[in-house]
């Protein structure tokens, strides 16, 4: 006597075309796991990253020595350490030229700020939208199985004269379990799509905070340095 589900068994005995669905379903499950927990480690870090450079940031250390820290990292900067970097190194740059005008100072700071800053984005960004691909077409797909499965339960009921419920139930559960894999494919990737791509905008709106603060510094730093201004 056969008790509960054999999920396994019904994937090897499903037919051809529901296999290569449940194939793809679960090759489409696991990468979204590796992104997933990918995705969680790189923001995590970049929220950490984050609130650790503003400490220092606002601690009243000087900007200069700052960016000396920040440079002999060797590449371990995290995102708002490299945009604190690329403005200021832009912003070194303009002064040593002995630009005159503030303005101009300022707005290749807030360039450099904002290329460095769209960089960073980018990169907390990449591969989201293969979640949110994921996320809409699991179901589809799954679905393309459950009707290849009635379609195969419906030539069953044709082709035998004594109709019983085992003749139908493989098609049945092959049926079944791709609309079931289609969806645990799909659930993950659209909650873990929303929630990173959440995280994401709030990161985003921390720099461009942190890029407007930054450029408020350096203005008064270039006041101090030349009272004319």
């Amino acid at each position: 006597m056969n008790s509960g589900l054999n999920v396994f068994k019904l994937l090897v005995e499903a037919s051809l075309p529901v296999q290569l669905v449940m194939v793809m379903l679960l090759l489409f499950s696991f990468m979204s796991w590796v992104i997933i927990i990918r995705k969680y480690s790189q923001l995590k870090a970049a929220m950490e990253n984050a609130e650790s450079f503003e400490e220092r940031f606002w601690s009243g250390a000087d900007l200069a020595q700052l960016f000396r820290e920040v440079s002999n990292n060797g590449g371990d900067n995290g995102g708002m350490e490299n945009i604190f970097e690329s403005g200021f190194r832009e912003f070194v740059r303009q002064r040593q030229r002995r630009v005159s005008d503030m303005r101009t100072v300022i707005e290749g700071s807030e360039r450099a700020m904002r290329v460095a800053g769209t960089k960073e984005i980018g990169s907390l960004e990449r591969n989201l939208e293969f979640l949110a691909n994921v996320g809409s077409i699991s179901p589809y797909v799954g679905l393309f199985g459950t009707v290849w499965g009635i379609m195969g339960a419906f030539q069953g009921l044709g082709e035998m004269k004594d109709v019983t419920i085992a003749v139908v139930a493989p098609h049945i559960s092959e049926a079944l379990i791709a609309t079931a894999m289609g969806l645990f494919a799909a659930i993950p990737a659209v909650w873990a799509y929303n929630r990173y791509a959440n995280k994401v905008e709030r990161v985003a709106s921390r720099y461009e905070v942190f890029q407007e603060e930054f450029s408020s510094v350096l203005q008064r730093q270039i006041q101090s340095d030349d009272p004319n201004h």
